[in-house]
């Protein structure tokens, strides 16, 4: 089995405001207390990357499962039963509303919450209200997947995280939070993406063509 590198980590705590060029997320929160990005470059075409990641099944892989199960077991929450289905589909149907989308390269998707309760509930907001939602002790979340074109066959996948709190005792509630449970949400990254990367590669070569010299 083919070993890929390991993603490109870029994480951060964040305490005061930043500045580069745009990013998907920034119409969204500018200014978060969390901020992780993770890349890997792929040897496959974009729209073959895409559509490998909005079908992926992130559960399939048993480490990441693992990380679910255990979080469960920690805080004692509800085991809910699954069945596979496609990573943005389960995305939508947890909660998780759409705030932008660029067919075949950028998926931008938000939710607020309180992440520390054992059973998180993600509720949706609309686009155009994301920026300005202030609803007291709660958690405002958004994360991309984009797949940018480096040549004809090689793209760099990546997914960003960002996450603000509404008032200060959500702040201080999310870091005590955030302290253990961002080792197993980087976790879920570091298999995540080379699965992905994985599949698109293989689909990128075609039907097998074992027995030919």
């Amino acid at each position: 089995m083919k070993v890929l590198p390991a993603p490109q980590h870029d994480a951060a705590i964040v305490h005061g405001s930043g500045s580069g060029s745009i990013h998907p997320l920034d119409p969204f929160i500018p200014h978060p207390d969390v901020r992780e990005r993770h890349s890997l470059v792929v040897r496959a075409p974009a729209a073959v990357v895409f559509e490998m990641a909005e079908a992926f099944d992130f559960q399939s892989v048993l480490f990441i499962k693992g990380i679910i199960r255990l979080r469960q077991f920690l805080l004692r929450s509800i085991n809910v039963e699954r069945r596979p289905i496609p990573f943005l589909q389960e995305a939508l149907a947890m909660g998780w509303g759409v705030l932008a989308s660029t067919p075949g390269r950028v998926f931008v998707a938000g939710a607020h919450c309180q992440p520390w309760l054992a059973d998180v509930r993600f509720v949706p907001i609309a686009p155009a209200d994301f920026a300005s939602f202030d609803e007291p002790n709660r958690v405002k979340i958004a994360w991309t997947l984009e797949v940018e074109p480096l040549d004809s066959h090689s793209t760099r996948l990546a997914t960003e995280t960002r996450a603000v709190a509404t008032d200060a005792e959500s702040l201080t509630r999310f870091r005590r939070y955030w302290r253990w449970a961002r080792f197993g949400i980087v976790a879920i990254r570091w298999f995540m993406l080379p699965a992905i990367a994985r599949q698109a590669e293989r689909a990128s070569r075609g039907p097998s063509t074992s027995g030919v010299g």
